[in-house]
């Protein structure tokens, strides 16, 4: 864990360096098997507009873009440690807001989708202030909010953001008591069942910050593992503490330093 430290408080004196995985992951051997052709007949298919994702930060999707590189590296990382693991549930934290977490998780997810052998879900685990469709631009439309709710199954709140292998649970508005939503049974089926249903599938969980309230500390030991997204600049080294104390170990994927640039650039992840 010391190592950790060092990495993050080295990583913040090198503002001018790019964000990438500080802790190392061990390579472990790529699956082998094959995701077909999807056709998304009961998911909603939205198009989303490029200019739309530009403006908010999500890159991944377009290839031509020198940033998104930065994200298939993480990615790649990642998925290495999971494999090797067996993990299939990944939650996106950060120790404050304004962390980028969010930006952070949505290119994750993409880049994952980009993957041959795997499928990506993201999931707005944000439920005080969510922001998965409002970086996506998604249009209004059954979401986890009704599926919580209990009233819509939560096939009818997927939607595919217009590429194959990836699939978005949105919430659409805050939800009251989330703390207590999230420790419920029925997110507990539900993390059970996302998990599950697909071997192949990589879930992942935009949490909410973990100092801030105690809705991730109720869902994180319901996730296989973490990822924790620290901005440069705008966290203190005790609160990148005291984030770390609430994640085992074991559980810990890494830790990404985001916002690294001395001024915003179109690279600047």
């Amino acid at each position: 864990m010391e190592k950790i430290k060092q990495a993050i408080e080295k990583a913040r004196q090198q503002g001018g360096q790019k964000a990438e995985l500080q802790r190392p992951v061990a390579v472990s051997p790529a699956t082998t098997s094959e995701v077909g052709e999807f056709s998304y007949r009961q998911t909603r298919v939205v198009r989303l507009n490029p200019r739309h994702l530009e403006k908010n930060r999500i890159v991944a999707m377009n290839k031509s873009n020198l940033s998104s590189l930065s994200f298939d590296l993480l990615r790649t990382k990642v998925l290495q440690k999971m494999e090797e693991q067996g993990w299939r549930t990944l939650a996106i934290a950060s120790p404050v807001a304004e962390c980028g977490k969010t930006v952070v998780a949505l290119n994750l997810a993409i880049a994952i989708a980009h993957h041959s052998n795997k499928t990506a879900m993201l999931v707005d685990f944000d439920l005080r202030k969510p922001k998965v469709a409002e970086y996506l631009g998604l249009p209004d439309g059954p979401s986890l909010n009704e599926v919580l709710e209990g009233n819509a199954d939560v096939s009818e709140a997927f939607v595919n953001p217009g590429m194959p292998r990836l699939v978005v649970l949105p919430v659409a508005r805050p939800i009251r008591k989330s703390a207590e939503m999230l420790d419920s049974t029925r997110v507990n089926q539900l993390i059970g069942d996302l998990r599950e249903r697909y071997k192949e599938r990589i879930v992942i969980f935009d949490l909410p910050p973990i100092l801030n309230t105690d809705d991730a500390i109720v869902v994180l030991p319901k996730i296989d593992c973490v990822l924790v997204v620290v901005a440069n600049g705008m966290c203190t080294k005790k609160e990148i503490e005291d984030c770390l104390h609430h994640i085992p170990e074991a559980k810990l994927v890494g830790t990404v330093l985001n916002k690294a640039e001395g001024e915003p650039r179109s690279d600047y992840y």
